[in-house]
Parts: structure tokens; C-alpha cells; sequence
């Protein structure tokens, strides 16, 4: 009996010892992780979070970041979007062998809609995309972006390339990058993941009303006459 309680007593002392290690090792690779839900009001996590898919091609480079939106808060508590978010396509010029230019790198930022352009794009589509950075402004025009996808004609991948002429500047870009068709899944399910987020619906649907008895617990208007607005 003096044994097992010898035992007993030396696998407690030894246990704290092992979860404290195995805590430690938790926190330190949770601390990388990029599932936190911890956002403020302007939809921005309390730590920097770098999740970027990156395709490094021979002439150029393609890096997918989603970009949150921002939240602005009303007198009544209630939180609507002041801005969606986006799915930021960045190319980047090659200047050598691995080697790329960062701080020339031009961006092209696709909205909700033309996310859903590029997630419904079969092995033999294509589809073409154009951005006026000024427009609205007085600059209007004088900035234009071309977005192209084509496919290849064995459906073997795409061809991603982004024209960019600015006639401020006096200066023409172009970056293509040859996506396999392994890699445009990667960026299809990517962006199919994040589309919620980038229109704040994930942030909706966690103060959605809980079902209680059959019953809702209490009713959203807003979300109800969409034929009276």
C-alpha cells in the first residue's frame, strides 16, 4: 500500500512538470497561428498575421493576402461595414535567379464579386478585369490596371498577368505569372474560404440569434425586408 501511495504522490509531482513543457510549446506555435478571432472594431487582429500564398514563377511573382474589412461602430452599439475587405493579388518583378524586387511590386485588389469571378472560372475559362485606382477623383483615367486570366489551351493552368499604365508617370508594367493548375485550386479554395470574412458576414453570423424550444430567441428586422428597400 506505502507503494502505490509512493507512486501516486510521484506522478503528481512529475505531471505539472510535463503540462507546464507541453503549455509552453502550445503558446509559442498558437502564437503563429492565423485562426484568432480576436478583431477589433476596425477588423484588425491584436497581433500581425502574415498568411500569404505565394507562387514564384521565372519573370515574376503572385502573393493572395486577404485584407479584413472595417467595422464602424453606431450610437446604438451595433457594428456595420464601413469597408469591405479584399483579396490583395500582389506581382512583384524577378531580377535574377530566386530573386525578386519587393518594393516594385504592383497591387490589384478583388473585390467580393470578382473573387467570384475568379472561384468560378472552369479549366477552360478566362476572364479579363480592369481597376481605375483614381476613379472618382480628379485623376480619374490617368491610372489604369488590367487583371487577365487565361487558361491554357491543354487546361494544364493559367496565365496570370497584370498590365499597369500610368500616364502621370509616363510608364507601362507588366507581370505575368504561369499558375499551374494545382496552384489555382490552392487559390480558389483560399479565396472560397475567405469570402465571408472579406464581407464581414462571419462577424453576422456569430451574433446570429440562438434557437431555443424551436424558437428563436429574437427577431432581426433588417434581415427581413429585403423587398422594402
Amino acid at each position: 500500500m506505502m507503494k502505490v501511495l509512493r507512486l501516486l504522490s510521484s506522478s503528481r509531482n512529475q505531471f505539472p512538470t510535463r503540462g507546464a513543457l507541453s503549455m509552453h510549446a502550445y503558446t509559442h506555435s498558437s502564437s503563429f497561428s492565423t485562426a484568432s478571432k480576436s478583431f477589433s472594431v476596425k477588423g484588425t487582429s491584436a497581433h500581425n498575421v502574415f498568411a500569404s500564398f505565394n507562387i514564384f514563377k521565372g519573370k515574376a511573382a503572385l502573393s493572395l493576402n486577404p485584407v479584413l474589412p472595417t467595422f464602424t461602430k453606431l450610437e446604438s452599439g451595433n457594428l456595420v461595414v464601413s469597408r469591405r475587405g479584399v483579396v490583395m493579388l500582389k506581382f512583384t518583378p524577378a531580377i535574377g535567379e530566386r530573386k525578386y524586387d519587393w518594393e516594385k511590386n504592383q497591387v490589384f485588389a478583388l473585390s467580393a464579386t470578382e473573387v467570384g469571378s475568379l472561384i468560378s472560372l472552369g479549366p477552360k475559362d478566362s476572364c479579363e478585369l480592369f481597376h481605375d485606382p483614381s476613379m472618382k477623383s480628379s485623376n480619374a483615367g490617368q491610372v489604369r490596371k488590367s487583371l487577365s486570366i487565361k487558361c491554357h489551351a491543354d487546361g494544364s493552368g493559367y496565365l496570370v498577368s497584370l498590365a499597369v499604365v500610368n500616364n502621370l508617370l509616363k510608364t507601362k508594367e507588366n507581370f505575368i505569372v504561369p499558375v499551374t493548375a494545382a496552384e489555382f485550386a490552392v487559390m480558389k479554395t483560399a479565396c472560397s474560404f475567405v469570402l465571408p470574412h472579406i464581407m464581414g458576414w462571419d462577424r453576422l453570423m456569430s451574433n446570429m440569434p440562438t434557437v431555443v424550444g424551436g424558437q428563436q430567441s429574437k427577431v432581426v428586422p433588417q434581415l427581413l425586408d429585403e423587398w422594402d428597400r
